[in-house]
């Protein structure tokens, strides 16, 4: 495993830019905010397309039930974050890091994700259809529910995931171990699930796919 972390040295400068109050900030700005902390923020129903954060720390934001689409986020860390029901469908996510995060309902369409980690977040219900993930860490995280339909998936990582009732469509896991995951009641195809690594447990409770029964 080699997920490239955000560049965090710029974090520790004593001049960077504190921003509170983003909504105000954002008329402010056109097209890019750089370089800053957005620290204690809260927003609902917001619309942001094609915009920027470059290297930007997130800390305890609360942006519900908004449309944050066509954003690029590039060396982000995300702390303590709060971005239930918000779409960010074509949005580029690049060395970024979700930690402690609830994303529950998030809409992750068409996204690409490279080098991104999500750790002891919940994204519960999201959809993460066509995306494109790449070197991305799901680390003792929910992905109850998730929804995913035609992912291209490279080096993706669960470590301790809760998939339960997952729905997985015309995705290959192949190659991608599951095995310290849970998994229960997850739908998916005998070809999708070809070449994933899974334990015993989990072994039996796929068996229904190729549909035989076990008698106890």
């Amino acid at each position: 495993m080699n997920i490239k972390r955000p560049q965090k040295i710029l974090f520790e400068i004593n001049n960077i830019e504190k921003i509170s109050d983003l909504k105000k900030y954002l008329v402010q700005k056109n097209d890019k905010i750089e370089n800053s902390i957005i620290e204690d923020c809260y927003i609902e129903n917001i619309e942001l397309y094609d915009f920027d954060f470059i290297t930007v720390r997130f800390k305890n934001c609360q942006i519900l039930n908004s449309q944050l689409e066509k954003i690029t986020f590039r060396d982000v860390i995300f702390e303590n974050c709060n971005f239930s029901n918000t779409s960010m469908q074509n949005s580029s996510f690049i060395r970024c890091e979700f930690s402690n995060c609830k994303l529950s309902g998030c809409d992750f369409t068409e996204s690409l994700q490279n080098d991104v980690i999500y750790k002891d977040s919940n994204a519960a219900y999201s959809n993460f259809s066509l995306a494109r993930l790449n070197n991305v860490l799901f680390e003792d995280s929910i992905l109850r529910n998730t929804y995913w339909q035609e992912d291209i998936l490279k080096n993706v990582y669960f470590d301790k995931a809760d998939m339960l009732q997952a729905q997985i469509f015309k995705t290959s896991l192949k190659n991608i171990d599951l095995s310290n995951s849970f998994i229960d009641g997850i739908s998916i195809s005998i070809d999708d699930i070809k070449g994933a690594i899974i334990n015993e447990y989990q072994a039996i409770n796929l068996i229904s796919l190729i549909g035989v029964k076990i008698k106890s």
